[in-house]
C-alpha cells in the first residue's frame, strides 16, 4: 500500500479530562485512526500521529476477499479496496459527511448488521456489503420546545410548547461556534429506524399537545433515505390537517430534487441556515475546506432560491437563518445577504442569529444594540418578516422584544 498513511490519536497537554471522546464518540478500545475524537474534542486536545502497520486481516467485500491492515476503520478498508467516499452526495460513491458515526450515511452491512463504516473497526473475517438500505441513524433529544427553530413562524414563539422536536446526530460542517456540538459530535447512542423515531415523535406530540413536529441537528438531511422515510411515516401517523412537519437544515447538500422529495413525503415547513454570502466568510464560520466549502455555499443558496420560487411561502413555510457576530461577518455582508433574499422574496421569514462562544469558539456574544442594528439593516432591505435573536429575547417584525 505505497503512499497510504495510517494514524492513531494522542492526547496533548490541552486535555481537560472531560472524557467526552470516550463516552460519546470513540467506538473502539484500541485506536483505529478514525479521527472522530479529534473532531469532537472541545479543547482541541487530540493530535493524530502517523503509525506503522502492525499486521493484516482478511475481509470479504461484496463477495471479494481483500487483505487489509489491522487497526483501521471499515471505511479505510473499503478505500484500500477501491471504493470511493465523498462529502457531497455523488453517484457511485459512498457519502460519508459526518465522520463520527452519527448520521450513518456511510453505513454498510457487516456480517448481517448495519454499522457506520467511518468509525467501525475492521476485524478479521468480516463480511461486508455496501449496497444496502441505510435506514438507521442516531437521533436524540426528543422534547417540547417553546421557541422552535429558524423555520418556526415568529408569531408562535414564546408561548408554552409550540413544537415537539428531535435532533439528528452528525453534521457535515465544522463550525467552531457550534451550539449543538454534543449532537454534531455524537457517535455512541442507540440508532433508530425512521419508523421508531416517527412513533416516538408522534407520542411526544400527543403528550405535550402541539401540532408542529420538528427535526434539526447536527444536520438532519445527511442521511436522505432515512429522513424521507421518517417524514413519510410521520405523516402517516399524523394524518390530521393540523399536523405540521418541520425540517431545519443548513441546506448545503439539499438539492432541488431532494426538496421535491421532502415535500412529496409531507414536509410543510423548512428552516434554512444561510451561513454567508462570500466564500471566505463561509469558510470562517463553518470550518470546512475551500473546494467542498464552495460547493456547500453554492448549494445552500440554490436550494433557498428553489424552494421560494417553486413552493413560495404558502405551500411550504420557509424561514431563513442569518448569523451575526462582528468577529465572523461584517455588516456590509449582512446587507448584501438581505438584499439577495429580498430579491427572491420579501415575504419570507428571516431570523438573525446572535452567534456566541460555544464548542471551541471564544467570540463575545453580540450586544442587544448590535443585533438591533442588524434587524434594522435587514428591514431596510425590504424584508417584511425579520426576527432577531438577542440576549434579551427576540425582536419581532414590528420591532418589539419578547422573551
Amino acid at each position: 500500500m505505497p503512499g497510504k498513511v495510517f494514524y492513531r490519536a494522542v492526547r496533548t497537554e490541552r486535555c481537560a479530562e472531560c472524557n467526552y471522546c470516550r463516552e460519546y464518540v470513540c467506538q473502539s478500545d484500541s485506536c483505529v485512526g478514525c479521527k472522530a475524537c479529534s473532531l469532537a474534542c472541545p479543547n482541541e486536545a487530540v493530535s493524530m500521529v502517523e503509525r506503522e502497520i502492525s499486521g493484516y486481516v482478511k475481509v470479504k467485500i461484496n463477495g471479494e476477499t481483500h487483505q487489509v491492515p489491522e487497526r483501521i476503520t471499515v471505511k479505510s478498508a473499503l478505500e484500500l479496496a477501491g471504493y470511493e467516499f465523498t462529502r457531497f452526495p455523488e453517484k457511485n460513491k459512498i457519502f460519508a459527511p459526518c465522520e463520527v458515526g452519527g448520521c450513518w450515511s456511510c453505513a454498510v452491512e457487516i456480517s448481517g448488521r448495519l454499522k457506520p463504516s467511518c468509525v467501525t473497526p475492521v476485524q478479521d473475517g468480516m463480511i461486508i456489503k455496501t449496497d444496502v438500505p441505510r435506514l438507521k441513524r442516531l437521533v436524540h433529544g426528543f422534547s417540547g420546545h417553546t421557541v422552535g427553530g429558524v423555520g418556526t413562524p415568529w408569531w408562535l414563539k414564546g408561548r408554552r410548547y409550540i413544537e415537539a422536536a428531535c435532533f439528528a446526530c452528525g453534521c457535515n460542517l465544522r463550525c467552531p461556534q457550534c451550539q449543538n456540538w454534543t449532537t454534531t459530535y455524537c457517535g455512541k447512542d442507540i440508532p433508530m429506524t425512521p419508523f421508531e423515531a416517527a412513533r416516538k415523535m408522534t407520542a411526544l406530540r400527543k403528550l405535550i399537545g402541539v401540532d408542529r413536529m420538528a427535526i434539526s441537528g447536527g444536520e438532519c438531511t445527511l442521511n436522505r433515505e432515512w429522513l424521507i422515510s421518517y417524514i413519510r411515516e410521520l405523516r402517516r401517523l399524523n394524518p390530521d390537517r393540523e399536523a405540521r412537519f418541520h425540517v431545519d437544515t443548513n441546506a448545503t447538500i439539499v438539492t432541488p430534487d431532494y426538496i421535491d422529495e421532502l415535500v412529496e413525503a409531507g414536509m410543510t415547513d423548512i428552516g434554512i441556515d444561510i451561513k454567508a454570502l462570500h466564500l471566505d466568510t463561509f469558510l470562517r464560520i463553518t470550518g470546512v475546506g475551500g473546494e467542498i466549502g464552495k460547493k456547500y455555499l453554492k448549494t445552500s443558496w440554490m436550494t433557498l432560491k428553489y424552494v421560494l420560487n417553486e413552493y413560495g411561502v404558502e405551500r411550504v413555510f420557509v424561514g431563513v437563518g442569518i448569523p451575526y457576530n462582528p468577529e465572523l461577518i461584517a455588516l456590509d455582508e449582512i446587507r448584501e445577504i438581505g438584499e439577495k433574499i429580498s430579491g427572491i422574496s420579501t415575504e419570507v421569514q428571516v431570523c438573525a442569529l446572535d452567534y456566541r462562544a460555544e464548542f471551541r469558539s471564544k467570540i463575545k456574544r453580540p450586544s442587544f444594540n448590535q443585533m438591533y442594528r442588524v434587524w434594522g439593516i435587514l428591514k431596510d432591505c425590504g424584508l417584511k418578516n425579520v426576527v432577531c435573536q438577542t440576549m434579551y429575547g427576540y425582536i419581532n417584525p414590528e420591532g418589539r422584544v419578547y422573551p
